[in-house]
């Protein structure tokens, strides 16, 4: 096969900024690669909405990012994607589109004491791919689940590092903990920037926390070879923001992503 290079950009789209946790993930693993982030921001959190209502958003930021010429789009969302993946890659069956799998494989393959705390938005929880995924491996594994309450909230805030947020976390966290989850899934793409705060919670207990960002990296650089669209060894990558909120959102969108290349 001839190589075909494609140097249009991958469309990245969330309900707000949590989603620059797995566009942080992409910015690293593929530098030759442009990217154009899409917050909602209008209409987060996600996590509380109807499956119809979050389609529709999905479908509008979908749509918009083709518009906007992506040669792929990561839906770096679970809430979207429980609620919408299937209608995404009907209606746009031309463009790869790669959502958020709730990693629960990996977690039930190296618990130790069989039991799997998962983190995630109502939403996503009570979705189709997590409750097929589960059951899957519950013969592996007991599935421990929790609502982060408010951490989609503090994270939109960038309120990561107040003594409140360790409280709101804790009161989440620590029931996992007594039910002896030995791995922690972060399934909603805000967590991850919850990161520390939960490492904190955990202590020196012997516990796992699994961020799926880097899976879905991989499995973007897979569909960029199978569909032969990588972007040539000389582009130089440019990122682009988009939202659908005010201004004030956008330049907060654009601040978080800087501080994580900065970081």
């Amino acid at each position: 096969m001839s190589i075909k290079n494609d140097n249009r950009p991958i469309g990245v789209y969330d309900s707000g900024l949590g989603g620059l946790s797995v566009w942080r993930e992409l910015h690293a693993k593929l530098p030759n690669e442009s990217l154009t982030y899409l917050a909602d921001g209008a209409n987060c959190p996600y996590g509380g909405r109807a499956k119809e209502e979050i389609r529709s958003f999905a479908d509008q930021a979908v749509g918009k990012l083709i518009a906007e010429g992506a040669k792929m789009v990561v839906v770096a969302c679970n809430t979207a994607t429980a609620a919408a993946i299937d209608f995404l890659r009907a209606k746009y069956a031309d463009t790869p589109i790669v959502g958020m799998e709730p990693a629960v494989k990996p977690a039930a393959m190296a618990t130790r004491t069989g039991v799997v705390g998962v983190l995630a938005t109502a939403g996503s929880l009570g979705g189709d791919l997590f409750l097929r995924t589960s059951a899957r491996y519950a013969d592996r594994a007991k599935f421990v689940t929790a609502v982060g309450e408010g951490f989609v909230e503090i994270v939109e805030d960038s309120q990561e590092s107040t003594p409140e947020t360790e409280e709101v976390v804790r009161r989440v966290v620590e029931p996992l903990l007594e039910a002896e989850a030995d791995q922690i899934v972060l399934g909603c793409t805000h967590y991850p920037f919850l990161r520390e705060v939960i490492e904190k919670v955990i202590g020196e207990r012997d516990v796992t926390v699994i961020d799926p960002a880097p899976a879905v990296a991989r499995r973007v650089e897979q569909l960029l070879d199978e569909f032969n669209i990588r972007a040539s060894k000389e582009n130089q990558a440019h990122y682009e923001f988009l939202t659908f909120a005010e201004t004030d959102y956008l330049n907060r969108l654009k601040k978080k992503a800087a501080n994580i290349i900065l970081r």
